[in-house]
Parts: C-alpha cells; structure tokens; sequence
C-alpha cells in the first residue's frame, strides 16, 4: 500500500491545480463542491491507512513507504512513509480541512480561497510524511505561500499587516532551518567512510548525527529548534501568530491553529529529538523552561483580553507550551501524551475557532462587552461551546484528560518541578474558559442578542464530526495509543541509548521488543566528547533492531 501515502499528498495538489486552471467567470458553483468533495476523498484516504496501520512492537518502524530518487547524486529522494507518531496527525488535519472549508466562505476571492487551501493540506501532509530531509524542508516551506494568501485574503483591518508578520517570521525561522539541515548532511559525510553514497534520508542522518561532538549536535539542534519554535509558536517566537489567527477568516484560523502549529512540535519530535538525542537531553532545561513560561504566559494573558477570538488565540500559547513538556520528559508516557495532545489540540482548538466564527457571523463581533445572553436564545449553540471548552480544560470523559495526564506523569518522573509548573496551566485554563463562556452565553441579554438564532442543521453537521473524535478519545483512546507506543517506545529507547549518563526509569521506558526493518535501524555507539557526570553505561532499552 505505498501508494496511498503518494495519494494523500498529490491529490489536494492535483485538485489546487484544477481550480487554478478554471476560469474564474464559470468557476463560481464549482469551486466549492470540487475542493470539499477532494478533501472529503483524502479523509477517506487518511481513514484506510490508519485502519490498515499494523499495530505491536513488531511494527515500531516506519510503515506504506515509497522511495524513488529524485536528485540521485545529492542523495535527494522522494521518500516518504508513516508510523505511529506521525499516523493520527495526518488523520485529524485531513478531518479538520473539509471542515474548514464548509465554514462561512470567505467574500473576497472564494475561487483563491479554495485553491490555496487545497494546497496548503497537500503541503501540510508531505510534511508529516516526509522522511528526505530536503524533501520535508521543501514541504515546510511551501507551507508560508498559501498561508500568506489566505491570510491576506481575509476581511479583517489589518489582515496585510498580519500576513507579512506571519510570513517574514516564519520564512526567517525556515532560513535556520535550511542551514541546519545543509550542515547536518555535511558533518555527516564528513564522519562516513570513503565511498559512502551521500543522502538525506532520517535515517542515514540519524546513525551519523549520533556520532558528531555534542558542540556540534547542541549547534544544529538550537537550528532546528528555532524554525519548528516559530512556526508552533513557541514563547518567545509568537508574537506573529495572535493577528495572523484574528485577523483571519473563520477557516484559516481552524486550519493555522489546528495544523501548521503541529507542524513545528512534530517537527521538534522527528527531526530534532530523533537527529539529535544527546543534544536534545543536554538542552532540555531550556526547552522546558521555555515551555513553561508559555504554559503560564499563554494563560495569564488569554484571561486578560477582551475580545473572544483573541482570547481562543493566545490559549493556544499554553497548549504548544503543555505539549512541549511532554516531548521533552523523554517517557514513554510523556512523549505519548505529547503526541495526543497534538490530537487533541486539533479538534479542540478547530471547533472552538469554527464556533467562535458562527457567534461573529451573528453578532459581526467579538467584544466580550456586546456579547452576553446568548444561551438563551441559542441554547444549542452554548451547550456544543460549553462540550469543547470542558474538553480543553482536561475534563475526564474528553479528550483533553488523557492527554494532560499522561504528559504530566511522564515528565514528573525525569523532570518533576517542570512538570509541577505545568500543571498550574490545567487551572489557568479553567480560568479563563469558564470565563470567557460566562461572558457569552450567560448573565443579561443586551437586546440586540435578543434575535441571534441558534446552530443551523449545516452548522451542527459541520461540527459533529470534531465532537464525535472529542467524545471517542476521551471514553477510548486505545486504538489510538496502540498506534502510537511502539514507535514513541522505540525512539525513548534511542534517546537512552546515545546518552550513557541519563537513565529513564525502567516504569517509564517501552514494553517488549521492537522488531524494526533493518534499512530504519540507526546503530548507537558511545558519543565522542566529554563524558557527563555520571559515566554508568546505559543498559539497553531493548533486545531487538533498535539499539
């Protein structure tokens, strides 16, 4: 089945290049059913091959691979697969996207809406699939153009300066980005044997990235870390993303908060943790201590704003920050949760922007103080909003439980007074939720809310299917974890072994032997450099092909 992944990504591009192609006079009643009948097809796509997806120890690699090469004396190849952590990332954004679409088209230019975001999703999936180095930089880049123009594209005052903010910050975050990975292939030939063919495969990377001075690993991770920190955003590298998500239509925000922000904590988790294990471990302090200022900023400041998108925008702030800490506790536990609350943020974060969307396209305001009343005269309206905002708090039976649990049992067992710090942001968020909705939707009418109609049919079906997911992976989330542990136990145990001084608990390592195919094996030797305090060697974390 490796031609499904091919599938998932060309499709949404095919079908952006035949809006492109449409003469904009007869485009007008086609535009719209092309692009949401396409993206409807590619969730189809997305639920088979997480269906079909082999789940056990036995399948920790990489699975539906297809490589082909593309700039063969380079080593540049088209190779692309998916595994455990990268499966349900593509499901949710090919579930957001349609979603997306069918929200309140945009006035101006809704042929150039469609169309950029067709590609955008064909860019988005190429860089959760990729596993070239240049190929997934080409993807993370492509990514700014049609998130320029949607944004641009919008009705707000300031949606150019919002636009070139949102691009300028994110294209300067990709140029460490290019750097990083230009300096990686090239350290990594230096250190590889006469005669060894050059390439930018993860995988090829990863056996030589273990075996550079940890100067060098600690110089190319803080590269990397710089470009995937802005794009997620990541305090302090998010002062772009409050204007870029109010300033947006309805379906640009869903699409700019519920996914391109994973493209940067994935991009933390594959190509910097995974690259760089022995300099991810020794610069952890900080990338947890950014996490939770953020966790902590995010909050405070979301409780302080006076309008409700904005409000929705910067919780998103401690939502990055909460899943930062996860990926940085280096358990199986917390890198799982992590990897969930990705999931989780999603959905959540999507129909919060879709709902926040229909109370603007009732009142044509955000204003907490014009707002008010609203549950009594759109009761269906409250009590969906009132679902997701429990779900984001954590609330047991949603989704968010789950995933704020196991991010902090996981990192309270190797990093316990961070994980303490972020918990603080369970509260914060109840805060300012519970807040926000009291503003809305109770408390006296001002009599111009007296005629806001409540969800319309179109609107509860656009909605259902992000409260279906939220419902489900709070009452079972198995499917879901089965999928993603033996990879995340495969790649905890790859961080234990290239770092001899920093053992994980036997409770929050992986369960049983990984058998993974031998070209995604990366060999572990003892790093060169200084040895850290503690000079015990690590045991092996498993009997199996990942040492």
């Amino acid at each position: 089945m490796g031609w499904i992944l091919v599938v998932i990504i060309l499709l949404p591009l095919g079908a952006a290049l035949a809006v492109a192609a449409l003469p904009r006079e007869s485009a007008a009643g086609s535009v719209r059913p092309l692009a949401l009948g396409v993206a409807t097809l590619e969730l189809a796509f997305a639920i088979w091959t997480a269906v079909a997806f082999k789940t056990g120890n036995a399948h920790a690699g990489f699975q539906f691979t297809s490589r082909q090469s593309w700039i063969g004396p380079l080593g540049i190849s088209w190779y692309v697969g998916v595994d455990g952590i990268s499966l349900f990332l593509v499901t949710v954004t090919a579930l957001l996207f349609p979603i997306a679409m069918a929200s309140p088209p945009v006035r101006r230019s809704p042929h150039a809406f469609y169309g950029w975001m067709l590609l955008l999703e064909s860019a988005c999936m190429a860089t959760f699939l990729s596993l070239d180095a240049f190929l997934f930089f080409v993807a993370f880049e492509v990514t700014l153009v049609p998130g320029y123009f949607l944004i641009v594209g919008g009705e707000g005052p300031r949606r150019a300066y919002a636009a070139t903010k949102f691009f300028l910050y994110t294209f300067a975050g990709s140029a460490f980005l290019f750097v990083g990975i230009i300096f990686t292939y090239i350290l990594v030939q230096g250190h590889e044997p006469h005669g060894t063919a050059a390439s930018f495969n993860i995988v090829s990377l990863a056996r030589g990235t273990v075996n550079l001075p940890v100067t060098d690993q600690e110089l190319l991770l803080v590269a990397f870390g710089i470009a995937f920190a802005v794009k997620m955003p990541l305090v302090p590298f998010h002062t772009w993303m409050p204007d870029a998500y109010t300033e947006s239509p309805t379906g640009v925000s869903m699409v700019l908060a519920g996914v391109l922000f994973k493209l940067g904590a994935y991009g933390i988790l594959r190509w910097g943790i995974f690259l760089f294990p022995l300099a991810a471990v020794q610069l952890a302090p900080l990338a947890l201590t950014l996490a939770v200022i953020g966790v902590i900023w995010g909050s405070v400041v979301a409780a302080m704003q006076r309008d409700l998108k904005r409000l929705v925008a910067y919780g998103t702030i401690a939502g990055v920050g909460f899943i930062v800490v996860g990926l940085f506790g280096f358990t199986s536990q917390g890198i799982t949760g992590g990897i969930v609350e990705m999931i989780n943020h999603t959905l959540v974060t999507g129909a919060l922007f879709l709902l926040v969307g229909m109370v603007w396209e009732r009142r044509r305001t955000y204003a907490f103080s014009q707002l008010g009343g609203l549950q009594t005269v759109a009761p269906v309206l409250g009590w969906v909003f009132m679902v997701v905002v429990l779900a984001d708090i954590g609330l047991p039976g949603l989704n968010g439980f789950i995933g704020e649990l196991l991010v902090l049992i996981g990192t309270f067992i190797t990093h316990r007074w961070w994980a303490v710090v972020a918990t603080s942001g369970a509260v914060f968020g109840a805060i300012y939720l519970l807040w926000a909705y009291q503003r809305v939707f109770h408390g006296p009418a001002r009599a111009v809310n007296s005629t806001v109609r409540d969800m319309t049919w179109a609107e509860r079906a656009a909605v259902a299917p992000l409260l279906a997911a939220i419902i489900f992976i709070g009452v079972y989330p198995q499917p879901i974890l089965s999928r993603i542990e033996p990879s995340v136990d495969h790649l905890v145990a790859h961080v234990e072994a290239a770092n001899p001084g920093f053992k994980i608990p036997a409770k929050a390592r992986g369960r049983g032997t990984f058998v993974v195919p031998k070209d995604q094996v990366v060999e572990v030797v003892a790093p060169p450099g200084p040895a850290p305090a503690k000079t015990a060697a690590a045991k092996p974390a498993t009997k199996g092909g990942a040492k």
